[in-house]
């Protein structure tokens, strides 16, 4: 319903919105930003402790909701094109950053990384990529206004993200391949045990960088990958920085707990990679047209929501069909653990004999 009200105000006669953004505005959203990372790691997470599934959804459910309640303050504040634009970049950030989800699972899994330490480390995870995608942001919107042939690099780079994604959907990941891991390896001193949550101690007066440190470099140069698409995408919808930075803000932020709650299922949707290479080429086509047609924000809000939904519910529909219902012995399949369900009656407790009373 809010994405309707914001697109329906939304004018057709103007390409992007356009509006001046008071410093007021911009220290309003960063010192908002800061305080709910701040609270979500002083109080929510104050205690290192493993994260539970329901615990993950309740707090995605939140992050959602305060997303898609600041595209409300846009509308308010700025009409139906801003909000509209302002959705459509969240959308689009929270879509692609799935498949951000789960890289980070394999790269956790990998190192190992006790269940209880991976919220701290994928909390500065998320901090660095906001300041990465600041610096990509605006330095896009630079290179747009300053040289007009970049939206058709943009474009075709996004076409060309679109065939890979969609080519290597099932190329498995390899971490220790990665050439940053392996320049942090060689260049900062490390030690291959966990120590809590630190990412540095100092053993024998000599300062060590723990696993910890490793995981977070290579979630940040994974980061990097993942905005070099989701930043040209979001710009085919919106040119206005505040716009853009706030609706990857509040996508990303969410992603630790989106991280909890979806790590364990990428084999579930095992569509969702054609879905968000769809995406990607949708956007792509609609970059390299701009000149000749400027597609509506409804209609494109419209695409992206319903490409993610079919994606989903595909995923899930082939998910549910192929689960066996029963092995090749024709033993029924428990559902859950998908392991042969036992025929065989529990076995009936052996009751104590009764005490012998003596005969009066």
């Amino acid at each position: 319903m809010i994405i309707t009200l914001a697109t329906e105000a939304a004018s057709a006669t103007q390409r992007f919105a356009d509006f001046d953004v008071p410093p007021f505005a911009w220290w309003g959203l960063l010192i908002g930003i800061v305080f709910l990372l701040l609270l979500d790691l002083l109080l929510v997470h104050r205690k290192p402790h493993e994260i539970s599934f329901r615990e993950a959804i309740i707090e995605s459910a939140v992050w959602i909701t305060l997303g898609l309640a600041f595209g409300l303050v846009i509308l308010f504040w700025q009409g139906g094109q801003a909000a509209g634009e302002y959705y459509a970049g969240y959308l689009i950030e929270k879509s692609l950053s799935i498949d951000n989800v789960f890289v980070w699972a394999v790269i956790l899994s990998y190192f190992s990384v006790p269940k209880m330490y991976q919220f701290r480390v994928l909390f500065w995870g998320v901090f660095g990529a906001l300041v990465l995608r600041a610096l990509f942001i605006f330095a896009g919107v630079a290179l747009i206004e300053r040289f007009d042939w970049v939206l058709y690099v943009f474009g075709a780079f996004l076409l060309y993200s679109a065939w890979k994604l969609a080519a290597h959907r099932d190329a498995e990941i390899h971490p220790e391949e990665n050439p940053v891991l392996k320049l942090v390896r060689r260049v900062v001193p490390s030690t291959n045990d966990y120590h809590g949550q630190a990412m540095f101690i100092r053993e024998k007066g000599k300062l060590l960088a723990t696993p910890l440190f490793a995981v977070l470099v290579l979630i940040e140069a994974t980061d990097v990958v993942f905005a070099v698409d989701s930043v040209p995408a979001i710009l085919a919808v919106s040119r206005e920085p505040f716009l853009v930075f706030a609706s990857n803000a509040f996508a990303i932020m969410g992603l630790r707990a989106l991280y909890f709650a979806l790590a364990g299922m990428k084999d579930r949707f095992r569509y969702l990679d054609l879905g968000l290479a769809a995406i990607l080429a949708f956007v792509g086509v609609k970059m390299l047209i701009a000149d000749v047609y400027h597609m509506p924000i409804p209609l494109s809000l419209g695409v992206i929501f319903g490409v993610l939904t079919i994606a989903i519910w595909t995923s899930l529909a082939a998910d549910k069909r192929d689960t066996p219902t029963a092995d090749p012995a024709g033993r029924p399949v428990d559902p859950v653990s998908e392991e042969p369900a036992s025929l065989e009656a529990p076995p009936v407790e052996e009751q104590a004999p009764e005490p012998e009373h003596p005969r009066g």
